[in-house]
């Protein structure tokens, strides 16, 4: 998933990036950990379903858990960043988000419920960075250099969502996992070690991943960072009712919040559907790395975009992607084999441009509210936990396959907004 900054205003900052060259290498990597982070959902949902013998809708808990962070913890994160500083809220976010990688050892003899919270904590700190360690891109460095270095950012940020599904693949899914019907043939004794034991392959990577992020905080409390000035985009009390007299706005946050949610949907489903015997009959280790397609797609499709949307104006090319995309759910539902399964996969490529230009159309020309116009849009992302949980519920009640019309439809009102706004920019106004 894009992550996308509010303007801010840096002070101290030099004129090249030279003397602040240290710091952006640990932000580019903060970039890399929290897109690993949060593509790695991907792997432990089919693995914790299994090992705890969850439903669909019980294995979605995953995602409403982290993404729901996002909507609890956005507003007090704004605050606390405005009280301490941007340099402190890294630091505070990442020793959070580690706490949360830490929790995952306890939560392995512990129960479902333990990791819940464990990932609760983690996006929790994950939010606190979003909203803290954005700025400091932009500050380090000349400002005409900006752009190219959220790119590089942003870069980083995708390749860690596309390593991550491979990298947990070899890492929790390369042992053996029994089917449910081999699961039930177990003595009780036999059920609760075959848990134990099938839990703890978390442990391990997680602990690593939470003392990298303690060094990462380690780092950044010590580097030498210019001093950004705070841009409020709280929402506030009485601000709300002003925000909503901008129809595009609301109709930019209802994007967002399917846009998130039909992505991470897909996401969180893709093991538990390349396993179908009608698609690709793979395990979970052998499914995972294909993960890495879907996100990859995501990666490179930017790049495609920010050339095609040069001479293009976003509505049409969101309109055209969302188009693509609910073509591309239908063969996965309709389909089978190798043609339904590199359909669903191809998905991620048409996803690549929709979240910044949904973004920019929704902020187009709001002015003084552009920064509480931005809080309501990163409030809405709590569509990634909202909808998984929605396409689990279909998928226990009618089957994996016809799930998937939950991301449809969500497209379908992606596609409406596009073709909607498609007139609202000069061509190549806003860019990818």
């Amino acid at each position: 998933m894009a992550t996308f900054s509010q303007p801010s205003q840096a002070t101290g900052a030099t004129d090249g990036t030279g003397g602040n060259a240290g710091a952006l290498v640990i932000i580019t990597i903060l970039f890399f950990m929290w897109g690993l982070l949060t593509s790695l959902n991907d792997v432990l949902i089919p693995h914790l379903k299994s090992v705890y013998t969850l439903t669909y809708v019980q294995a979605m808990l995953v995602q409403f858990c982290f993404f729901g962070a996002y909507f609890v913890v956005s507003l007090p994160a704004g605050a606390l960043i405005k009280r301490i500083g941007y340099q402190a809220g890294v630091v505070s976010g990442l020793v959070i988000a580690a706490l949360g990688c830490a929790l995952f050892y306890p939560a392995s003899t512990s129960g479902y419920a333990v990791f819940l919270l464990a990932f609760f904590i983690l996006a929790s700190g994950i939010t606190i960075l979003q909203v803290a360690a954005n700025p400091f891109v932009t500050a380090l460095g000349d400002p005409a250099t900006a752009s190219s270095r959220l790119t590089l950012t942003q870069a980083f940020n995708s390749l860690g969502t596309t390593v991550a599904p491979a990298l947990g693949g070899m890492l929790i899914l390369s042992g053996a996992v029994l089917t449910a019907s081999e699961f039930e043939l177990l003595p009780a004794a036999g059920k609760l070690a075959y848990r134990a034991s099938e839990a703890a392959a978390v442990q391990g990577p997680y602990l690593v991943l939470a003392a990298s992020l303690l060094c990462l905080a380690l780092f950044f409390a010590f580097a030498r960072l210019p001093r950004i000035g705070a841009q409020d985009g709280a929402i506030e009390a009485g601000g709300m009712r002003s925000l909503l007299r901008h129809r595009h706005l609301v109709l930019g946050a209802i994007g967002i919040f399917v846009y998130v949610g039909g992505e991470v949907s897909i996401g969180s489903f893709l093991i538990n559907y390349l396993e179908q015997g009608s698609v690709a009959g793979l395990s979970a280790a052998e499914a995972a790395p294909y993960v890495s397609y879907y996100w990859g797609g995501a990666m490179v499709g930017r790049f495609i975009g920010f050339a095609v949307m040069r001479y293009v104006s976003p509505g049409k090319a969101l309109a055209f992607n969302a188009a693509c995309s609910i073509a591309l759910i239908l063969v996965a539902v309709f389909g089978e084999g190798q043609l339904a399964m590199w359909a669903i996969l191809s998905v991620g490529l048409c996803n690549s441009i929709m979240f910044p230009t949904i973004f920019s159309m929704a902020l187009h020309k709001l002015g003084p509210a552009t920064g509480q116009g931005s809080g309501l849009l990163c409030m809405a992302i709590v569509g990634g936990a909202i909808l998984p949980f929605v396409q689990g519920l279909v998928a226990d009640m009618a089957g994996l396959h016809l799930s998937f019309l939950v991301p449809a439809a969500c497209y379908v009102y992606i596609l409406f907004f596009g073709m909607k706004y498609a007139g609202l920019y000069r061509e190549g106004s806003v860019p990818a």
